[in-house]
């Protein structure tokens, strides 16, 4: 039940965190931005694809990849915050957006790190039983 849970909470970070991008990229002018723009993409297409793997393939990789998709996302955001920013990006964190990204961003690396220690825990009592 608990692991299901995290699978679910892992699965909304993951799909939050596409829809925060797309909704910025086709609604806010990130779609004209070189670099950033098609990085948009495919952080859309890689989100939905992880969350689907995370969903329906209930195996460690999965898991893996969508903790590695949070961490990367929120330290390309991180990167945006300083005076350099990130391909000529700069963040404030001062827009709802924003703030969601940072939000499903961290909730996929930490729902997904307890899944990951939920299916260990749940391997090692099916191996005792």
């Amino acid at each position: 039940m608990v692991a299901w849970l995290l699978r679910i909470l892992v699965v909304l970070g993951l799909l939050g965190s596409a829809w925060v991008h797309y909704d910025l990229w086709a609604n806010e002018g990130f779609d004209d931005i070189d670099v950033i723009g098609p990085l948009f993409l495919v952080n859309v297409a890689a989100g939905v694809v992880i969350a689907l793997a995370v969903l329906f393939w209930h195996h460690w990789l999965p898991v893996l990849a969508a903790i590695g998709f949070g961490a990367a996302t929120l330290g390309a955001y991180l990167i945006s915050l300083t005076p350099g920013g990130l391909f000529g990006v700069h963040e404030r964190f001062v827009t709802s957006a924003e703030r969601w990204g940072v939000v499903t961003e961290a909730g996929c690396v930490v729902f997904g790190v307890a899944l990951l220690v939920a299916q260990r825990v749940r391997r090692k009592q099916s191996v005792l039983a």
